[in-house]
C-alpha cells in the first residue's frame, strides 16, 4: 500500500502510487506506524532533490522527518515549499534572491534570515487548523507557473495555457478564455508576485 506522503497543490497528503521529481519535508509528521499525524512540525517547509550524494533513507523511518514527494516544483510551490538549502543550495539562492526583490516590503531587513520568509509563506499557505489559504485575481492577471482552481480542481497555467494537475502529470493545454474570470489562486501571494518577475518553477514534463 503507497504511504499517505504524496502533496496536492492544496499541501494536502494522499496515499497514491506516483512518485514525483521532488522530495520534501515539513518535520516529523509520522507515528511509529508510518501513519500521518500532523499536517507539519515546522515553519520550514522544503523541497529536495531524489537522490543527493548517495545518500539511503527508510521511508517514514521512527524518529526521524516525514519524507514527502511531489509532481513537480511548480506543485511543491503551489502547497507552499520553497527550497532546500543544503541539497539545492544553487536554486535555494536563486529563489531567495527572486522572492526578496518581489516583496521588498514583507521583510524587516534587505538581507533577512530564511526563517523569516517561512514565517511569511506559512502565514500565506495554512490556516488556523489546516485549510489552505487562497486569494482570488482575475485570471489575465495570473503570471505562468502559478496554479489555481476551478469546479474543484487545480490547473497549471503555463504557456499562457491551463493545464490540469494530477498526480501523474498535467493534461493538455487549454487556452485561456474568459481572461476577466476571477479565480482561486492555491500559490502563496508572494510566491505568484516572484513568477511576474521572470522565476520559472521547474514543471513536469507532460507541460
Amino acid at each position: 500500500m503507497p504511504l499517505q506522503n504524496r502533496v496536492d497543490p492544496w499541501g494536502q497528503l494522499h496515499a497514491v502510487a506516483a512518485l514525483g521529481t521532488l522530495l520534501g519535508n515539513r518535520g516529523i509528521i509520522h507515528n511509529p506506524t508510518r501513519e500521518i499525524v500532523a499536517q507539519w512540525r515546522t515553519k520550514a517547509w522544503i523541497t529536495c532533490r531524489l537522490a543527493w550524494k548517495g545518500w539511503r533513507r527508510t521511508v517514514m523511518r521512527p524518529g526521524s522527518w516525514t519524507e514527502l514527494f511531489f509532481l513537480d516544483e511548480a506543485t511543491a510551490f503551489a502547497a507552499g515549499h520553497r527550497p532546500c538549502a543544503v541539497c539545492r543550495r544553487a536554486r535555494f539562492s536563486e529563489f531567495k534572491t527572486a522572492w526578496l526583490a518581489a516583496n521588498p516590503a514583507l521583510t524587516s531587513s534587505a538581507t533577512p534570515r530564511v526563517t523569516e520568509i517561512d514565517n511569511i509563506l506559512h502565514a500565506e499557505r495554512t490556516r488556523r487548523g489546516g485549510g489552505k489559504v487562497t486569494y482570488v485575481e482575475e485570471l489575465a492577471d495570473v503570471p505562468d507557473g502559478a496554479m489555481i482552481e476551478l469546479d474543484a480542481a487545480a490547473y497549471l497555467i503555463w504557456g499562457r495555457q491551463l493545464r490540469k494537475w494530477s498526480f501523474h502529470g498535467y493534461s493538455q493545454g487549454e487556452p485561456i478564455r474568459l481572461s476577466q474570470q476571477r479565480v482561486h489562486v492555491l500559490t502563496p501571494a508572494s510566491i505568484v508576485r516572484m513568477f511576474r518577475t521572470g522565476f520559472r518553477p521547474g514543471v513536469h514534463d507532460s507541460a
